[in-house]
């Protein structure tokens, strides 16, 4: 049994990962709980908002009773004073990619229901548990420091939404103690486990490496160093970016010469930002890969730089050209003919 001192303790962490929320918000704040115990201890925590704290469930109907566990989250939002909402994801399935998928509607349905009541505002209750698998994942997909960053703990959602995630430096097995302290009912996703899924398969690895220092507090705190590291590397992208750049409102014109006197990662970032810049409809629809923008910068664009050749590529909808001075052009790419040439 917890000692009350060791509650108090539990009760303390949590309303202070909190205020920056609960005391600046100016508009209504959406809750996404899930019913597991991360999200019941957030809504727990979160009803001393009162009128402003709203909670939503996403309904993924992946397996049998989601739609009655949607509705036990309901119960429980209601004895605690808190309005819930029920969000169903009805389309459609792929035989594959279903997590990310879910992931994708699950965001979009949070966003939706967001704008309807005029939250500013949605809150997570993810992990250092979650932050230390994300981590974890990236590393073996080969991330650099963005993707290293982890999960950010506060982005934009949607125009005027963003999400934060007040828990990201709290362990799982705080937010279960703190559920069992206040005996607040709560599910277990049994996909959790299910080793079909990768994050599945890395929890249970985790453990083992634990054992050897890898534990989620150091993947934790790699992740906020990558994410530091990142912010340094785009500020200065953003400088030189906004030195080099001209053009009009098709055609992204980037001085060359000047940008290959830049270090390799300053030039990365600054034709990452252009790319996004000149196809920004891609950024989302198409997955960014390191390994991509590096075959093309490092492989290809700085070569022909340095010795005054022209190039012509494409990559993430965008394409890139540049001419024997040194000048790169970045436009839209023209759309592909059937088949998958493009025109």
């Amino acid at each position: 049994m917890q000692q009350p001192e060791a509650r108090a303790s539990l009760d303390e962490r949590l309303a202070r990962a909190l205020v920056p929320f609960l005391d600046t918000a100016t508009s209504p704040l959406l809750l996404a709980v899930s019913g597991g115990p991360d999200s019941t201890a957030l809504m727990h925590a979160a009803r001393s908002g009162g009128a402003r704290v709203h909670v939503a469930t996403v309904d993924h109907a992946l397996r049998a009773g989601s739609a009655e566990e949607a509705v036990a989250v309901g119960r429980l939002a209601a004895e605690l004073g808190l309005g819930h909402t029920i969000l169903t994801w009805d389309a459609p399935r792929r035989a594959s990619g279903v997590q990310a998928a879910a992931r994708e509607a699950r965001y979009r349905l949070l966003a939706g229901h967001a704008a309807r009541i005029g939250a500013g505002l949605v809150l997570t209750a993810h992990t250092l548990d979650d932050q230390a698998e994300t981590v974890l994942m990236r590393l073996i997909a080969g991330s650099g420091p963005s993707g290293l960053a982890g999960m950010r703990r506060e982005r934009a959602l949607a125009p005027n939404i963003r999400l934060a995630r007040p828990f990201l430096d709290i362990p799982k097995v705080d937010l279960v103690a703190y559920c069992e302290a206040h005996r607040l009912p709560f599910l277990r996703d049994p996909s959790n486990a299910d080793v079909r899924f990768a994050r599945a398969r890395l929890r249970t690895l985790l453990p083992l490496l634990a054992e050897e220092g890898l534990n989620a507090a150091r993947l934790g705190r790699l992740a906020v160093r990558a994410a530091r590291d990142d912010a340094a590397l785009g500020q200065c992208a953003d400088a030189v970016l906004s030195e080099i750049a001209g053009g009009d409102e098709e055609t992204l014109r980037l001085d060359g010469h000047r940008l290959r006197r830049e270090p390799e990662a300053i030039v990365l970032r600054v034709i990452d930002a252009a790319l996004d810049r000149v196809a920004p409809d891609q950024e989302t629809a198409v997955p960014k890969r390191l390994e991509r923008l590096e075959s093309l910068v490092l492989d290809a664009l700085l070569p022909a730089l340095a010795e005054g050749r022209a190039l012509r590529r494409t990559l993430r909808g965008a394409l890139i050209e540049a001419d024997d001075e040194g000048i790169i052009r970045l436009t839209a790419a023209p759309p592909r003919r059937a088949g998958g040439a493009r025109r």
